[in-house]
């Protein structure tokens, strides 16, 4: 039966290719991204493209509408959307408190405030029994990420979903997150990887090699099937061993 998907982050890296994987299914998909063009270009067969910033209310509100007259009712939400604020504007203060609130509150932003919104904005819609939602962490949530504001970001989504599986789990809704590990092909490094930095990221793992977002993608697509349905509320790592499941 065709379920209705929606991705945000959409356009690029895992999102992409989670929306790969439902389309070749023959499920419908949104895609959600702040960039139209790259969302036009994602090339997702049948796929339908919306460009919003999901950390704000009123655009949200907007995605929501389309939602609501394109397909009703939700039965996959993935919020692929983040980053640790490579892609944005520097805060430009010499102000070192005031560089630290920017890092902050982007990566807030983009990592916990998008999901929020959007899963509050589309919770109603959940196909009931059988809707999931899942939420993309990082493996940063349990080993830190430099400067802590990426980590952090993505740490609070592990109990928002715990709530949200509670809650939502009378309603026949599962809520899982996904943390991957050192996974390439994806904008989320921007232009800060080294050989030396990536050498050590792959020697991390146990299976010596870096993640691709096919690998997270497969991971969420089993998380959605019929065959997860009695996994909730849990923290699923894709890291190739770099770090151990808690």
């Amino acid at each position: 039966m065709t379920r209705n998907i929606v991705i945000s982050g959409g356009g690029t890296g895992i999102g992409l290719a989670t929306a790969q994987a439902f389309a070749a299914d023959g499920d419908r998909v949104l895609l959600l991204g702040r960039r139209a063009e790259v969302l036009e270009k994602a090339g997702v067969p049948g796929a339908l493209t919306c460009a919003a910033d999901l950390s704000e209310p009123d655009q949200v509100r907007g995605v929501a509408r389309i939602v609501a007259e394109e397909f009703g009712t939700v039965d996959v939400l993935v919020h692929s959307a983040g980053g640790a604020g490579h892609l944005e504007a520097p805060s430009g203060s010499e102000d070192p408190l005031e560089r630290v609130a920017h890092d902050w509150t982007v990566n807030f932003r983009q990592n916990a405030l998008t999901a929020a919104l959007l899963t509050e904005a589309l919770k109603s819609r959940l196909a009931e029994p059988g809707g999931r939602v899942l939420f993309i962490s990082s493996i940063a949530a349990y080993r830190g990420s430099g400067t802590g504001a990426y980590a952090a970001a993505k740490a609070g989504l592990h109990p928002y979903a715990h709530d949200l599986a509670r809650q939502l789990g009378p309603r026949g809704i599962t809520v899982n997150v996904v943390a991957p590990g050192f996974v390439e092909d994806t904008e989320f490094f921007g232009d800060t990887m080294d050989e030396a930095r990536r050498a050590r990221l792959v020697g991390d793992t146990l299976t010596g090699r870096a993640g691709t977002p096919g690998d997270v993608a497969a991971t969420l697509h089993w998380l959605a099937s019929p065959a997860a349905g009695h996994v909730t509320s849990q923290v699923i790592q894709v890291n190739g061993g770099a770090e151990r499941g808690q």
